[in-house]
């Protein structure tokens, strides 16, 4: 030890005469063992938050199918028609405000290629049982069949199969505006059509089917039947009698109060409000107004109505909103529930019936609308029918209003009331649509004119102008009194060819570069316009009114006057040989067209069927033989049973400017309809339109009404590309999924809120055919 201390010494010290050493620092000994570990120190302060991330680009999603609950009686799993909000719920970084700016937007990017990955647009074509919507709207359900409207016990039931939908923002009226988005967007008033029940209804001995069956279970589940539905035995007359009142509350309107929750974008019904079911019992009356009713009418306890009231209305297709604030409903397919006086002489395939009772050729015309003993809502109770001329009519109804107030009954309420348009004729009518400016307001010091589609097949499309015209500040009275009086025209689409409905003589397409030529027939005993049929039957100069005279021109007996002619739409074209169209579903003015002109679309959503006329306007199964008209095989271009698709035209008036002036036409087609399995782009195919809806800046959108079928991929809500800028581009008029339906549902009614926000769309008749358990 010493020697190792000496050999590192490094020097002494004395330090008070004491004398130290200091050695030199040793190696590191093992490390001792690890000490008790000490207490946490506190938290420092929280950080500042950091910026939100970017929004990713899904949607919150729908409830499962069948997981929304049910009214009280309805079952559990019944598929329910339904009115449904599509909500835009954000930009997504398109700078977009509203649905239609997104949906545009995103259009714009498909065409340039901008379309963010992995963001998927348009929606994919495909079979679900529930609503799809592309990333950015939110879909949810408003109301579905046979909800209350109210809280009370006794409140009326949303009703059957949905179909026309017409929005009313609050305060829309101040300043004279029209109520086409105008006014707050989020809350309102809104007017839902119901059409029909589907399926088989109950007859004696017979249990009901489908729709038919669901609303039999309600009605037993909450004691308004008594009797086994499910068992056939158990239908008698009694039963029959109380199902058919039930029924007569199903279809009709609804007119109800739809506020909007400003935390989720979803749509509710105020049932606080006042709330109003229209149907198709006594206890919705309306005035038949232009044309005489053949009889007097009743109520459903058998007391006599006034004058031309009719007890209700039904059948409600799609339908048009006012610029003065009321709503037309088209009474469509009324032949199956009091019938069609026109039935005598038409076949469902339009073929002619020769010797038909008060159509026969060499006498007038004398058909019978007396009421039948049998049809749709027909019981034992002799109360339960009515005329066959009381229905099939533009119906005006005056929302918010008794449902018992028929036009003119009240004269402290001058102008109020509801009403059926007599002076536009009898037909199976889809819609109406009114000429407006880009307000949506009428044309100042105007007549107004309405156009309407009679959609069936071979059905025409018609314009009525007033005798009057509107002048800037009348009362809502002094307009609709404008109703009252006026011409009804006819479209005859010239150079069409019969066998195809939608392309020219000769197989060209008519195109806004290249379009066919049509001219506007007055439809009247009076009219000096020349037949169109006149020249096939050497009769060049023949004119319409007297064709329409004529007892025994073109198979069938003479008008006598011009109520026939308006009762009698159908037959009276098919008599001076106007041209034939493909079920003109709906139809709707465009004062803000793409084109910078403003444009009439009609949908067509199909034919497929045989045509009662021939390409020259004559009837196809009639010939005259020996002085007398007898039945003939029907020719082979006298046939449309190429159309599966349908299609979208536009008609162009000669002076836009002044429709009720314009006495001929261009048309053109805008869209084609396609089937999946054979385009070339299939993701964009689309069949059968059906309702259209003009958006607030001139875009075209519509809902299809049998691609379910046709494609196998489930009906929806397109919006068509008309972009100029777009024009030589492949995507100019294609076809963008926007939104899709449930199981074999079709998509009706489309229309927006005031701002655009919102689109709601009806959900018509889910599982009809097919599985479904939606909402």
């Amino acid at each position: 030890m010493a020697s190792r201390l000496l050999g590192r010494a490094t020097g002494a010290v004395l330090l008070l005469g004491t004398a130290s050493w200091v050695g030199c620092e040793g190696d590191a000994g093992p490390a001792g063992a690890e000490g008790p570990r000490g207490q946490d120190g506190q938290d420092g302060a929280q950080g500042p938050a950091g910026e939100p991330g970017a929004q990713g680009p899904g949607t919150l999603g729908q409830p499962g199918p069948g997981a929304t609950a049910r009214a009280p009686g309805v079952e559990s799993g019944t598929p329910l028609s339904s009115v449904i909000a599509v909500t835009f719920r954000g930009d997504l970084g398109t700078g977009a405000t509203n649905v239609a700016e997104y949906v545009k937007a995103r259009v714009e990017q498909v065409v340039t290629g901008t379309l963010p990955s992995p963001l998927v647009f348009p929606l994919s074509p495909a079979s679900t049982d529930t609503v799809r919507s592309v990333p950015g709207l939110y879909p949810t359900t408003v109301i579905k069949w046979m909800d209350p409207l109210g809280f009370s016990k006794g409140a009326p039931r949303f009703g059957a199969n949905v179909d026309f939908i017409a929005f009313f923002g609050d305060g829309w009226s101040q300043d004279g505006r029209a109520p086409q988005y105008h006014g707050q967007a989020s809350a309102g008033w809104m007017w839902i059509n119901h059409e029909y029940i589907s399926g088989t209804k109950p007859r004696v001995g017979t249990a009901p089917i489908g729709q038919h069956l669901d609303f039999a279970r309600f009605l037993r589940n909450t004691g308004a039947l008594s009797n086994t539905v499910t068992d056939g035995t158990s239908w008698q007359a009694d039963a029959l009698v109380s199902y058919n009142r039930e029924w007569k509350k199903q279809v009709g309107g609804t007119w109800m109060r739809v506020v909007q929750d400003p935390a989720t974008g979803g749509w509710a019904v105020d049932r606080n409000a006042a709330n109003v079911r229209y149907d198709a019992t006594s206890a919705t009356l309306a005035k038949v107004v232009g044309v005489t009713l053949s009889g007097e009418e009743h109520d459903d306890a058998g007391e006599a109505l006034a004058a031309g009231v009719v007890a209700g209305t039904h059948s409600n297709c799609s339908g048009g909103q006012t610029p003065w604030g009321t709503v037309i409903v088209g009474e469509e397919n009324v032949q199956g529930v009091y019938g069609d006086p026109e039935a005598a002489l038409w076949t469902g395939k339009n073929d002619w019936i020769p010797a038909a009772p008060g159509f026969a050729p060499g006498a007038p015309l004398a058909p019978d609308f007396s009421a039948p003993a049998d049809g749709d809502m027909i019981s034992g109770d002799r109360n339960s029918t009515h005329l066959k001329d009381g229905y099939g009519y533009l119906t005006e109804v005056d929302p918010g209003q008794p449902a018992d107030l028929w036009y003119g009954k009240d004269a402290e309420k001058p102008g109020a009331g509801h009403r059926k348009l007599g002076v536009m004729g009898r037909a199976h009518w889809e819609n109406a649509t009114f000429v407006v400016d880009a307000d949506w307001k009428l044309l100042a010091n105007q007549p107004i004119v309405i156009y309407g589609g009679d959609d069936r097949r071979g059905g025409r499309v018609f314009k009525f102008v007033s005798s009057g015209r509107y002048t800037p500040g009348m009362t809502q009275a002094q307009v609709r009194a404008l109703l009252d009086a006026g011409t009804l025209y006819v479209a005859h689409f010239a150079g069409l060819d019969n066998a195809t409905g939608d392309t020219l003589v000769g197989g060209g397409v008519p195109t806004d570069a290249a379009p066919g030529h049509g001219r506007w027939i007055h439809l009247g005993l009076d009219s000096t316009d020349l037949a169109p049929n006149g020249e096939a039957f050497g009769k060049p100069t023949l004119q319409v009114g007297a064709a329409l005279r004529d007892v025994n021109h073109n198979a069938m007996g003479g008008f006598v006057n011009d109520d026939q002619v308006r009762k009698l739409l159908w037959t009276a074209a098919n008599k001076v040989g106007v041209m034939e169209l493909n079920r003109p579903e709906d139809t709707e003015w465009n004062p803000k067209d793409p084109s910078g002109t403003p444009l009439l679309y009609v949908a067509f959503t199909e034919h497929g069927d045989p045509t009662a006329l021939d390409q020259d306007g004559r009837v196809a199964t009639a010939e005259l033989k020996d002085g007398a008209w007898v039945k003939k095989e029907r020719g082979a271009q006298d046939n449309r049973a190429v159309d599966k698709v349908g299609s979208i035209f536009a008609i162009r008036e000669a002076d836009p400017a002044s429709p009720a002036g314009s006495k001929t036409f261009d048309f053109f087609r805008v869209w084609k309809g396609e089937a999946a399995a054979t385009s070339a782009a299939p993701e964009f195919a689309a069949a059968k339109p059906d309702n259209l809806v003009i958006d607030r800046e001139g875009g075209v959108w519509f809902g299809t009404d049998g691609n379910f079928g046709v494609n196998k991929v489930a009906d929806g809500v397109f919006y068509l590309d008309q972009a100029p800028s777009h024009r030589q581009s492949p995507y100019f008029r294609k076809a963008f999924r926007v939104l899709s339906m449930p199981s074999d549902a079709e998509a009706t009614g489309p229309a927006f809120n005031a701002d655009m926000t919102s689109l709601f769309v009806s959900v018509q008749h889910p599982g009809e055919d097919s599985f479904s358990v939606w909402p």
